[in-house]
């Protein structure tokens, strides 16, 4: 008998090792994607303005398409994956979509040619994000089903550091060869994204829905109107985030005195401090509960912007970067698994919906910064109190369903 349990006890070593080599080809992949996203991203109004010859109209137009047709594309392939047993398909054609609009934009100059890249393959390229995670989730709950929101949390971490040397690679690369470099860098960065996912990702089954999951009825505690509720509660809290990034060198310059650099260091010391407490938040997923941990995070952004709005010199901003790096770590790290646990069995359709928040709060951010030019860039940070606010309070009312008696 003590043979047998000795046996048992270490034959369960291989099988944990093997499932964490296993996401080691998937957080490449992350790593890849995430830095073809970061070279091209923070230049592209540079590269409309500078290589492309579009007046301001043009470019507003193509920044508006952009994350529309991302957010379009991005449901339907989410819809479809959980549907049939092609995700790792998904994830190949949609980098080979990444590199194919990357590469063509490296040399192509025709404002209209690279819209319709931008609302095609751009666009599928956008998928590669949520399906990324979802397969992750598949994965883990089928390896490691007790630390699916650490892994996943590890992987997002991954795709954090990803932007913090993806601009500064990118403006090398635009010294170095101009946009041509960029561009052509980040279809490469495609390509290893497309053969990470064709040749070390295995194809997984069907994601398996609850017993209790019958056509025309929600699964178990993910009431219809919930789920609607949930994704407005982030579109509200992750606004800010974008808001609040475009003002700074505004408002520390105008209101504060301060200096672009300023603006640097404020912004450098929270993506810093934001990593590893995403990685603490993913080991604390073990002993608190999800819910918790997305409360805490949200309040957080209900106390940092209040302090913005207030701060009277750039000393208060760094001093409370802690509290908006827990804030964007919970907003943006565990709250994937978050929205990943709604749709039991669905893990496209629930990584989508989450990712689309983000755009969609970037769009209306851009109106909201124009009313703060016109009244002081403070009232930047006022509204992202009163949006973050309001996130914290539709999480609060959209409770989880108590379960069923017998």
């Amino acid at each position: 008998m003590r043979r047998t349990v000795r046996r048992m006890a270490v034959d369960t070593r291989p099988a944990a090792r093997a499932g964490r080599l296993r996401l080691l080809p998937l957080a490449l992949m992350f790593l890849s994607v995430g830095l073809s996203v970061a070279v091209v991203l923070p230049f592209l109004s540079l590269f409309l303005d500078s290589e492309v010859g579009a007046d301001p109209l043009r470019v507003t137009v193509f920044l508006v398409v952009a994350p529309l047709s991302g957010v379009a594309v991005s449901t339907l392939v989410g819809r479809l994956s959980d549907r049939r047993p092609i995700r790792r398909r998904l994830l190949v054609g949609a980098a080979l979509a990444g590199m194919v609009g990357a590469g063509l934009t490296a040399v192509v100059r025709d404002y209209w040619v690279l819209l319709g890249l931008t609302a095609t393959a751009v666009a599928l390229a956008n998928s590669l994000f949520p399906q990324s995670f979802a397969y992750a989730r598949q994965l883990l709950d089928r390896d490691s089903p007790g630390r699916a929101a650490l892994g996943i949390s590890v992987l997002r971490t991954v795709f954090s550091l990803a932007w913090v040397a993806g601009p500064a690679l990118a403006a090398v690369l635009l010294s170095v060869g101009g946009f041509r470099l960029v561009y052509g860098v980040a279809a490469g960065l495609y390509a290893a994204a497309a053969l990470l996912a064709a040749f070390r990702l295995e194809e997984l089954p069907v994601p398996a829905r609850p017993a209790a999951d019958i056509p025309g009825v929600e699964a178990p505690g993910a009431s219809r109107w919930r789920l609607v509720f949930t994704v407005v509660a982030f579109v509200l809290v992750q606004c800010p985030m974008t808001l609040g990034v475009q003002a700074m060198p505004l408002f520390i310059g105008r209101d504060l005195g301060g200096e672009p650099a300023d603006a640097g260091l404020v912004l450098g010391l929270c993506a810093a401090l934001e990593i590893p407490l995403m990685l603490g938040l993913g080991v604390l997923t073990a002993r608190v509960r999800l819910r918790t941990l997305i409360l805490l995070g949200a309040g957080c952004g209900v106390a940092y912007y209040a302090v913005a709005a207030a701060a009277p010199t750039v000393a208060v901003l760094l001093l409370a970067q802690p509290v908006n790096a827990m804030f964007i770590a919970a907003v943006s790290g565990v709250a994937i698994t978050y929205v990943q646990d709604l749709l039991p069995g669905q893990p496209g359709r629930a990584t989508t919906l989450f990712t689309n928040s983000f755009p969609i709060g970037a769009m209306l951010a851009g109106p909201l910064l124009g009313i703060s030019a016109q009244v002081g860039y403070r009232w930047a940070y006022g509204m992202s109190t009163a949006l973050c606010a309001g996130g914290l309070l539709v999480l609060l009312l959209t409770r989880p369903r108590p379960p069923a008696r017998a």
